[in-house]
């Protein structure tokens, strides 16, 4: 969405706005420490009233990407104060972001959760928690839409981190919701068989189901080293898709022409 242009159909036309500065600001186009253009520049920009750039400018600050003061005006904040948990921030920033870039960082964060959330939850997980895992579990295997077979994995590792039983990782459960659809669509949409990975999310549930706390942790490993293959033989292939440049010499020579 260029510059200055907001969807105002539906929603709320702040949020619109917000979402417009926000993914300005995670593409580096306002650095952090940058000082925002006035009220009255928004205003004329996004061709809106006062009270609906106030309302973005209070969402942006509570969202961590900004801090407003009086009569100083709106400044970016410091990248580690942003709040990639948020769920606004986290779209923004992987729209803004390389997307092999954005699956990599998520990949590093799921291997510092996830395989210890699989151990956790073998050992703390209640007979309602077993069966929410093994309704996502099914799900996956009888589904055939695409989006509702994302929709089920996104479920199957949401039900693993409430199974923990640790209320500290709750709060993952907003980045995974958000991110993981990022990756299972990626990864799907890359393997003709939709059901390929199939047997690595069984392994993880009947590890759970078994209370094997060492036997989850390593088949969630496992699931993750496969999904890091996948990335990584997309890469490979994009990479042979883009002819290469041939040398300036070369290419002189061709033309006729020297260096």
């Amino acid at each position: 969405m260029p510059a200055g242009k907001v969807r105002r159909g539906g929603g709320n036309l702040h949020h619109a706005v917000a979402e417009d500065i926000g993914a300005r600001i995670l593409r580096g186009e306002f650095a952090p420490g940058t000082l925002l253009p006035n009220e009255a520049d928004w205003c004329q920009t996004y061709k809106v009233s006062r009270t609906a750039v106030r309302e973005a400018i209070r969402m942006l600050a509570a969202k961590g990407l900004i801090a407003s003061r009086p009569k100083i005006g709106s400044r970016v904040e410091p990248r580690e104060r942003w709040n990639l948990l948020d769920r606004d921030v986290l779209g923004w920033y992987g729209a803004a972001m390389d997307a092999e870039k954005f699956l990599l960082s998520i990949q590093q964060m799921r291997r510092i959760v996830e395989p210890e959330a699989a151990a956790l939850a073998a050992r703390n997980h209640t007979a309602k928690q077993m069966k929410a895992i093994e309704e996502a579990m099914e799900d996956m295997r009888t589904l055939t839409a695409h989006e509702e077979i994302v929709a089920a994995d996104v479920r199957f590792h949401l039900a693993i981190l409430a199974a923990a039983g640790n209320e500290f990782l709750l709060p993952f459960g907003f980045l995974i919701d958000s991110a993981l659809a990022s990756v299972f669509d990626y990864t799907r949409r890359r393997n003709d068989d939709p059901y390929y990975a199939l047997p690595l999310h069984e392994a993880i549930v009947a590890a759970i189901r078994r209370r094997n706390p060492e036997q989850a942790r390593l088949a969630a490993k496992r699931l993750l080293n496969d999904t890091d293959s996948v990335i990584e033989r997309s890469r490979r292939s994009l990479q042979r898709q883009v002819p290469r440049r041939k040398p300036r010499a070369a290419r002189a020579s061709e033309t006729g022409q020297g260096t």
